[in-house]
């Protein structure tokens, strides 16, 4: 089945992992979900089942991967589809010095045709879709023309879906945090990049927190990504597959009902290893805004890290909430 991208959640270090995700689907069962960044290094030379292992239930995914070498990235991308992802992705949005250094992220964006040869080398590995995830720009490269001439150099690799960060990334002088907030959002640029061109699939990322925000953005574009919104407010994600994916209904009602149905993943992770509190993490938002969520936050954190917490733990911080979810 081809993959829709018209709303889907944004690759994240440190929180898109595989708990997250499968949090996630509980909430919707159609948003294409992006996994952490991974580079060619730790696939090719580190624990590749590690990275790569996912569950079924997580479909549609996507791996998205951080590199600058055709060749490894090609063979990472042949990984993605042997693991059966859906979409295999390049990182060169990541503003961080650690991965500048090694040639990864948003520093591709001054080597356009790099990241053409990247993208090609991947396809040419592989069947499943092959996508890249960007800046508007970089720096002082920062004109809309010197956007159109990077997506017109990249576009010749045959990739024809660009999802675009609708801010500029400054490499020296901020923070990755700081370079989520202070360049200012254009997302004109990006609806502007939709009508030269056409062809494309256009995907906006950056700034959205509410549903209205994403229609507003969908009368331009071909798709909307959520990243920390999703993240913090995971109740959003209730609503995408009625709104985005003719749904009948919402999947779910309640918020209780979403961690009751995530015991028997959680009981499995357990049993092979992980601690509750890696799993649960990912949750603290769910109930924000509801009487006793302080306390359900409270009690997961001073809990859920201890050796050998169970799932019980879990049912004691949901009997902190005061009200049905």
């Amino acid at each position: 089945m081809p993959v829709n991208r018209t709303f889907s959640t944004a690759p994240m270090m440190d929180w898109s992992d595989r708990h997250c995700r499968m949090f996630w689907r509980q909430l919707t069962r159609n948003t294409l979900l992006y996994s952490e960044m991974v580079t060619t290094g730790a696939l090719l030379h580190g624990q590749r089942e590690r990275f790569l292992q996912y569950s079924d239930e997580e479909h549609p995914i996507a791996l998205q991967l951080g590199g600058s070498d055709p060749k490894a990235l090609a063979e990472c991308a042949r990984f993605a589809e042997q693991w059966h992802y859906d979409e295999v992705n390049l990182n060169v949005g990541c503003p961080s010095d650690r991965v500048q250094n090694n040639m990864i992220g948003a520093c591709l964006m001054a080597h356009p045709q790099l990241v053409a040869d990247c993208l090609k080398a991947m396809r040419d590995a592989c069947s499943i879709d092959v996508t890249v995830k960007h800046r508007i720009g970089i720096d002082d490269q920062d004109s809309y023309a010197q956007l159109c001439d990077f997506v017109g150099t990249v576009a010749q690799s045959g990739c024809t879906t660009f999802i675009v960060h609708a801010r500029k990334a400054i490499l020296q002088g901020l923070s990755p945090k700081e370079n989520r907030e202070i360049p200012p959002l254009k997302y004109e640029l990006v609806y502007q990049l939709k009508r030269d061109f056409p062809q494309l699939e256009i995907i906006l990322n950056g700034g959205i927190t509410t549903h209205e925000q994403c229609a507003e953005h969908l009368q331009h574009l071909d798709g909307v990504m959520l990243g920390r919104e999703a993240y913090h407010n995971p109740w959003i994600l209730a609503e995408a597959d009625q709104r985005y994916f003719n749904a009948a209904a919402n999947p779910v009602t309640d918020r209780i009902d979403v961690l009751r149905a995530l015991l028997p993943y959680i009981e499995q992770q357990l049993s092979q290893g992980a601690t509750l509190h890696h799993i649960t993490r990912h949750t603290l938002g769910l109930f924000n805004g509801l009487p006793g969520a302080r306390q359900f936050r409270r009690h997961l954190s001073e809990h859920a890290t201890r050796k050998g917490a169970g799932t019980d733990v879990l049912e004691q911080a949901l009997s902190r909430l005061t009200v049905p979810a």
